[in-house]
């Protein structure tokens, strides 16, 4: 907490509605504000506001919130036809987060970017609501980008966002993200026991988002049998969407030593016992692996907006904090890149001490800080 005296106090029923989704990139961060609001005011009242059809519909309510569904999409460029509804479904939205704020009555309201954030904030920037976006990466989004002239404050994770945001609003708190407790050695056995692995052999965690990476699974899949065959093992996460077609070409490989899942929902059993892990640079998933002090192999996505991924990537590879597999030769270097640092402890231990200088662990407890702050001054 910040050293600026705050005068809520800690048993005040405070109400926020915060608003983001669409990936866990956005998912994530959210859940990690509403966790650390809780925290501190026990008797807070979190609810959240998402895009119908999209993952916060799910994930959301299993952390124990409610949320509210909006019928609202992103801008279609590539089929502009799709594009038809889309303003019949932003009146739907307007009008039903207006329902929502009038029937809450937020203390405040915060967007951490997606589809959902834009309805949210507009109408509770209207009705004179404190108002708040966090953004992740380097390169902001577009809906955060539209909002940011009238909400009252910016929480950024990267400095020099000056040319994107209003410099009076801005402040640096780093990302917020999932946190994971230490698992003790019972709790570690039960970790590997969960996998169906063997706590003897060195572990690769594989991600690629929490939709999965297309071509980080085209790389594994190329090299499966140098995997099967080596004396590590891995967990792969595919992403839902690849798991089916994947599955069944595994079906004809006879191996022990993979676990393959769709998605992770015990993600703090894989991150304890990998030694290695390989992942797209998506700026949640950079900070929690900085907080992991997990050695990594970054794959930047090139389908995002400014090329942000390379340039969060090479962050960290400027601090040997990391190393980096451009995505068009990552089905020919990969596998062999990734077992070649699974083999290399001392490489291992260089990494893990590097990225772990980089980690910011209290970034939703500033940016909790900055929320309060508004409401004091309301």
């Amino acid at each position: 907490m910040s050293q600026d005296k705050q005068y809520i106090d800690k048993n005040t029923a405070l109400r926020i509605l915060i608003s983001g989704g669409g990936t866990g990139g956005h998912i994530f961060p959210a859940l990690a504000i509403g966790g650390a609001i809780q925290e501190r005011y026990p008797n807070a009242v979190v609810e959240f506001v998402g895009a119908l059809g999209r993952m916060e519909m799910e994930k959301v309510p299993a952390h124990g919130y409610k949320i509210h569904g909006l019928w609202i999409s992103g801008i279609q460029r590539k089929k502009l036809w799709k594009n038809f509804l889309l303003p019949i479904k932003i009146v739907s939205s307007m009008n039903k987060v207006r329902n929502i704020i009038n029937n809450f009555k937020p203390d405040a309201v915060i967007g951490v970017g997606g589809y959902a954030s834009g309805p949210l904030l507009r109408a509770a920037i209207k009705k004179g609501i404190p108002s708040l976006i966090q953004e992740q990466n380097s390169f902001p989004g577009i809906t955060n980008k539209l909002l940011a002239k009238k909400v009252n404050r910016i929480c950024v994770a990267y400095p020099g966002m000056e040319k994107y945001f209003p410099s009076g609003k801005l402040v640096v708190t780093g990302n917020p993200v999932r946190q994971f407790p230490e698992l003790s050695a019972i709790e570690k056995a039960e970790a590997y026991e969960f996998f169906g692995l063997a706590p003897d052999k060195k572990t690769v965690l594989v991600v690629g988002g929490s939709l999965g990476a297309g071509t980080i699974n085209q790389s594994i899949w190329k090299d499966i049998d140098k995997i099967i065959e080596s004396p590590g093992q891995m967990i792969w996460q595919t992403g839902k969407g690849y798991f089916h077609d994947l599955n069944e070409k595994m079906a004809g490989k006879r191996y022990d030593n993979i676990r393959m899942m769709p998605f992770i929902d015990k993600m703090h059993f894989a991150y304890a016992i990998a030694d290695t892990v390989v992942s797209r640079a998506g700026a949640i998933s950079i900070s929690e692996l900085e907080l992991m002090k997990k050695p990594v192999i970054l794959i930047p996505s090139p389908n995002v907006a400014e090329d942000h991924q390379t340039k969060n990537a090479k962050t960290l590879l400027e601090a040997d904090a990391a190393v980096m597999v451009r995505d068009a030769e990552a089905v020919d270097k990969l596998v062999d890149t990734m077992l070649g640092l699974l083999s290399d402890q001392p490489l291992q231990n260089e990494l893990a001490n590097n990225i772990a200088g980089f980690a910011k662990p209290d970034a939703a407890d500033h940016i909790v800080d900055e929320i309060i702050k508004l409401i004091e001054r309301k």
